[in-house]
């Protein structure tokens, strides 16, 4: 008993040795939350995971070192896992995390680089990302963004598929679940060491995290941890990083810190070139390829409707027979609000929040863009475009179109956009 006093004493004594040589933040997150045994001359300090044994034997190492030769004592650093796995086995104190679907061990073969159709607006992104899988890319961080349908996903399976390194990749919603169920499992340490075993983390449509403090803030410690250990990181969203909502700035110039990259949704040349490539014939697809929406998604949607009818009904897909079959999907003569809804899809908002009231600056940008596109490319007066736009009057208009105008005069960027918009709404 009186042992058993006396080596109570000592570890108090070293915690508070240690206390008086870290500063009070490090000590509360680092230190306290680590296990102090004395086993004959050693001391050893059990971390929960092997992120956090890495991070104390680096930073606090020496300290613990030094104070543990006060005692006399040599200095070992161990995790959890290390301690359990000598015990029982049927000892189920210590929980360990493993994802719901696990990585296949298989390389798809139609996620290659050499499947993607590529413009030449996305050739960038295309090297970028090639560049990334080879695992020598001069960069080590990467954002893309872009539309839906413009190809972000498959570039970044591509990555997964043709790279020899060791990938983590998930979705934004997929690590939001994973994250909220290591919590309730209490596995999180587990999680954390999961996401930073890679030499490539990988994270398709960050947006998913937008709004969610917890899963942000710890999304955002995993992204400084992965840098600092010289890690890669890709990430994709619809917006560019200064767009993002639901994010403080602190996090959208984190993920700017890095290579950004802009992608654009198929022109009709990529949309023709993949239905060739899945095997429809050149009238048809030469034709449908000049009235499907700029997405890629819709084009692979088109693609399996042709094929499902050519096998169920065994007849041959003409253009007659295509138009009538995909008269869903085909852009029809443009209405005022089917062009506003396209200039929604390209400016990633919503037609609800065109029509609300909010004056979030991006909104307002939003319906003084398309104002001045009504415009110019209708015959409608400047009050029917205002009803159109959520039902604004004609002095609202008429200040947005001179808004336009002199904006146009010094952005470049505007004016490109505005003149691109007037083409897709001809």
């Amino acid at each position: 008993m009186q042992a058993v006093t006396k080596q109570k004493i000592d570890l108090d004594l070293l915690k508070l040795t240690i206390s008086k040589k870290v500063d009070a933040s490090g000590y509360s997150t680092w230190i306290a939350p680590l296990q102090l045994e004395v086993s004959g001359n050693c001391l050893n300090v059990v971390a929960h995971n092997q992120f956090s044994a890495d991070h104390v034997k680096q930073v606090y190492g020496n300290i613990l070192r030094d104070v543990a030769a006060d005692f006399l004592l040599d200095l070992n650093i161990v995790t959890r896992n290390s301690v359990a796995n000598t015990s029982a086995a049927n000892d189920n104190v210590v929980c360990q995390y493993s994802p719901v679907v696990k990585k296949s061990t298989t390389k798809q073969s139609k996620c290659s680089f050499n499947t993607f159709v590529c413009s030449d607006e996305n050739q960038f992104a295309l090297m970028a990302c090639k560049k990334m899988a080879q695992g020598n890319a001069s960069f080590s961080q990467m954002f893309l963004y872009g539309p839906s349908g413009c190809g972000k996903t498959m570039l970044l399976n591509c990555i997964n598929a043709e790279s020899s390194s060791r990938i983590v990749m998930m979705s934004g919603g997929y690590f939001v679940s994973e994250f909220a169920r290591s919590l309730r499992d209490k596995t999180i340490f587990s999680f954390k060491d999961f996401c930073r075993n890679c030499d490539i983390f990988i994270l398709d449509d960050i947006n998913a995290l937008a709004g969610k403090r917890a899963t942000t803030e710890e999304f955002l410690q995993l992204i400084i941890d992965l840098k600092n250990s010289g890690k890669s990181i890709v990430l994709s969203s619809n917006v560019s990083p200064n767009n993002l909502s639901g994010f403080d700035r602190r996090i959208q110039s984190l993920f700017g810190s890095g290579l950004v990259v802009d992608m654009v949704e198929p022109n009709s040349f990529v949309r023709k070139t993949m239905l060739l490539r899945a095997g429809i014939e050149n009238s048809v697809a030469t034709e449908l390829s000049k009235n499907i929406p700029a997405d890629g998604h819709v084009v692979n949607g088109v693609i399996n409707k042709i094929k499902t009818y050519t096998e169920l009904m065994n007849e041959k897909v003409d253009v007659n027979i295509a138009t009538r079959l995909l008269s869903d999907m085909l852009i029809k003569c443009k209405t005022p609000l089917a062009m506003i809804k396209i200039m929604c899809d390209k400016m990633c908002v919503s037609y609800e929040e065109i029509c609300g009231t909010s004056r979030e600056r991006r909104l307002v940008r939003a319906r003084q863009v398309m104002m001045c596109v009504l415009k110019n490319v209708t015959n409608l007066s400047l009050t029917e475009i205002g009803n159109f736009c959520g039902g604004r009057d004609h002095a609202t208009v008429l200040y947005a179109l001179g808004q336009i105008d002199k904006q146009k005069q010094t952005d470049l960027m505007l004016s490109a956009e505005i003149t691109d918009m007037i083409n897709i709404c001809k």
